[in-house]
């Protein structure tokens, strides 16, 4: 099928590319025609494992291209897959600018019967306004449906995701819709799910605030392991023998960033409330994840009598590791409160360096190896479980720190090696 993608960012390039592997004929559009012009030669404009790969591939193959010009992208395409943006804003719900700029192009370009998929994760309700919002501007006599089809991939396994994922989920009002897809994901061989519009928005919504339920509920548990004496790794193996409960997303920590699940419990709860109703269990969600985030650095705090002048090691500035992506990512947060109290910030991220700039500037310095970071830092706080900080030994924190404090927001070493070797530790929910 003959496919155009709106928007190259990591769930528009990510399916764009994932489809043309399975066959189809599509083209990303994107406003930027440098972005345009790297990504013809196979560069991608995120970190992601595997994209380049099936970027180059297909691209040489002829059945992936990119343009500006969505006119004539639009007007020769069976499906359109709206996969743009739809930020915060600053009371919580949902920016759908761009989603409705898309819909306007669209209106202008269309010359045939065309199905849109709106890929982006949107409120309940929103693929039904856009249709009618299409429909209405429509001067043309030809037909248009909307479909939702909301992503489930993670950033650093998006390639995976996308080509096995776990289940496809599609709302449509109709039979013709409803094939189309089919036939659209046929290659995959992945089981589907298919319901109304509504409830396609909602199961997107739903899961990825259930899995930021389970990380702050496991947050809260390790913080009350902590005062009560309770190994929080324990605590979570034991829990995972449940099926019920599943091993994933226990892993305690200094919380949860990204683009989804911040933006996403919050614009669910920012709808329950406009709707007259209140979802409490998401509301506590996000407000553990919130204080969590600087559980660590006014811990330390209350410790020591001033940050001034002190330089203090961050190791890992992206929310998770495998992305470049610092969206909601703790490190930030933290920087942000060292620098307000005069710290010399020293960051190391094997790939976050250029877009941590883009936000601090010369404010912090930069280095090559978690070691450097750490060479005569007063103390230091781990923020993204990345290999290459995983593998630090205890000796390499003794050796190179000049005092040898570390506090460890993803758990990644054994409390009782870091200070048998003399070491300061501090981790979540564990003595």
């Amino acid at each position: 099928m003959k496919i155009s993608v709106a928007g190259t960012g990591y769930v528009g390039l990510v399916t764009g590319a994932c489809l043309a592997e399975k066959g189809h004929e599509v083209i990303c559009v994107d406003i930027d025609e440098k972005k345009v012009e790297s990504m013809k030669k196979g560069i991608s404009p995120i970190y992601e494992k595997g994209l380049e790969d099936i970027m180059q591939k297909n691209y040489k193959e002829g059945r992936l291209d990119y343009t500006i010009d969505y006119k004539s992208a639009y007007k020769l395409s069976d499906v359109i897959f709206i996969a743009v943006g739809t930020p915060e804003r600053s009371d919580g719900s949902a920016n759908l600018d761009y989603i409705r700029s898309v819909a306007s192009q669209i209106i202008e370009s269309i010359e045939k019967d065309t199905l849109i998929v709106i890929k982006s994760t949107v409120p309940i309700g929103t693929n039904e306004k856009i249709e009618q919002y299409i429909r209405k501007k429509l001067n043309s006599d030809v037909y248009i449906e909307v479909a939702s089809n909301p992503e489930f991939l993670a950033q650093g396994t998006a390639v995976e995701d996308t080509l096995h994922a776990s289940r496809i989920v599609v709302g449509v009002e109709s039979e013709w819709a409803s094939d189309i897809m089919k036939k659209i994901y046929e290659p995959f061989d992945i089981p589907m799910v298919i319901t109304n519009r509504n409830s396609a928005e909602m199961i997107k919504y739903a899961s990825n605030d259930f899995l930021a339920l389970k990380i702050s509920y496991m947050n809260d548990i390790a913080n009350l392991c902590e005062i009560v004496g309770a190994n929080v790794e324990d605590v979570a193996k034991g829990m995972s023998y449940d099926e019920r409960i599943g091993s994933k997303f226990l892993r305690a920590g200094i919380g949860y960033g990204g683009s989804c699940f911040p933006k996403d419990t919050k614009a669910l709860h920012w709808l329950s409330a406009q709707n007259g109703y209140e979802l409490k269990t998401v509301k506590a969600a996000i407000e553990v994840n919130e204080q969590q985030k600087l559980k660590l650095v006014r811990a330390a705090a209350e410790k020591i009598e001033s940050f001034k002048d002190m330089k203090v090691a961050i190791l890992g500035l992206t929310f998770k590791p495998g992305t470049d992506d610092l969206r909601e990512s703790p490190a930030i947060v933290n920087i942000e409160y060292l620098l307000e109290r005069g710290a010399n910030v020293f960051a190391f991220d094997p790939v976050g360096e250029e877009n941590t700039k883009k936000k601090f500037g010369d404010a912090i310095t930069y280095t090559k190896t978690a070691k450097e970071a750490l060479k005569d830092a007063k103390i230091c706080f781990i923020m993204t479980e990345w290999e290459e900080i995983k593998n630090l030994r205890p000796e390499d924190f003794k050796e190179m720190m000049s005092d040898y404090i570390v506090y460890d927001g993803r758990n990644c070493y054994l409390p009782e090696e870091m200070k048998n070797a003399g070491i300061e530790y501090h981790s979540i929910g564990r003595n």
